[in-house]
């Protein structure tokens, strides 16, 4: 029996980069999964996993669109005991003092709206199904930018940070119905996150930053170039009975970069 058997999961931007690679993990060790996926084609090559997951096509910084894949995932398999959220949108380390003052509000509207208003609005679509569920959690991603400064520009170290704040809050709050922790990956090869596109950033995505796998080993004192996969099984350890007694607790998963003085 794999780690989730029998649990039911909504991933939230589940269609590629980490979330993906934890939907093929939650799937391997016996979950059933729902995804809310942006992309029509991401969600589509769901469609590998047959009757184990249920796509909805939506966004997930609407209201609307997070309760149909909560009621999509239900429906489907009859109830929720985790909920995992991945929706990101990247500043491309943009200092503040070159952010033109006439787009700030609507650039940190934009950050705040993807990269923390959504997981709010997630959370808040699925919890009526987790309090019918013993056991259930919520599993957030926040990063080392969330830690460190430098991990992007300012825009997005704080929402970061405020994911930080979102864990230890919730956690204190739904304790102890549900529990609430997150995992922080450090950059990480193959994933699909792009600029703002206030900021005129929506057509650049991190994976096509050049040299990006030597700059991740040159600035990881383990030397390695993570890639989604290799964040998986923190996922699954936080929202599997194994971690009953954790909440409140973020996993870094970032080749070790606190360690470096």
């Amino acid at each position: 029996m794999g780690w989730l058997e029998g649990k039911v999961a909504l991933v939230v931007g589940g269609g590629s980069g980490i979330g993906r690679a934890v939907v093929d993990a939650f799937v391997d060790e016996g979950a059933r999964v729902g995804v809310l996926e942006l992309d029509p084609g991401r969600a589509r090559a769901l469609e590998v996993h047959a009757d184990r997951v249920r796509a909805v096509v939506g966004d997930a910084t609407t209201w609307e669109d997070n309760l149909r894949a909560v009621r999509a995932t239900v429906e489907a398999f009859g109830g929720l005991d985790v909920l995992a959220t991945f929706v990101g949108v990247f500043d491309f380390y943009t200092r503040l003092e070159d952010i033109p003052a006439d787009r700030l509000a609507e650039a940190c509207a934009e950050v705040f709206r993807t990269n923390v208003a959504s997981s709010l609005l997630s959370t808040k679509a699925a919890l009526p199904e987790l309090l019918r569920r013993p056991g259930s959690s919520v599993v957030f991603t926040v990063s080392t930018s969330g830690f460190y400064p430098g991990r992007g520009g300012v825009l997005y170290v704080a929402s970061k940070f405020a994911v930080r704040g979102l864990v230890v809050q919730l956690a204190h709050e739904l304790a102890p119905r549900v529990r609430v922790n997150g995992v922080a990956p450090g950059g990480t090869l193959g994933t699909s996150m792009r600029g703002l596109a206030t900021l005129g950033l929506s057509d650049r995505r991190l994976a096509d930053l050049p040299g990006r796998e030597e700059e991740l080993r040159a600035r990881t004192p383990l030397r390695v170039a993570l890639r989604p996969e290799d964040h998986a099984a923190a996922y699954v350890y936080l929202s599997s009975d194994r971690a009953r007694g954790v909440t409140g607790t973020i996993l870094h998963s970032d080749g070790g970069v606190g360690v470096r003085g």
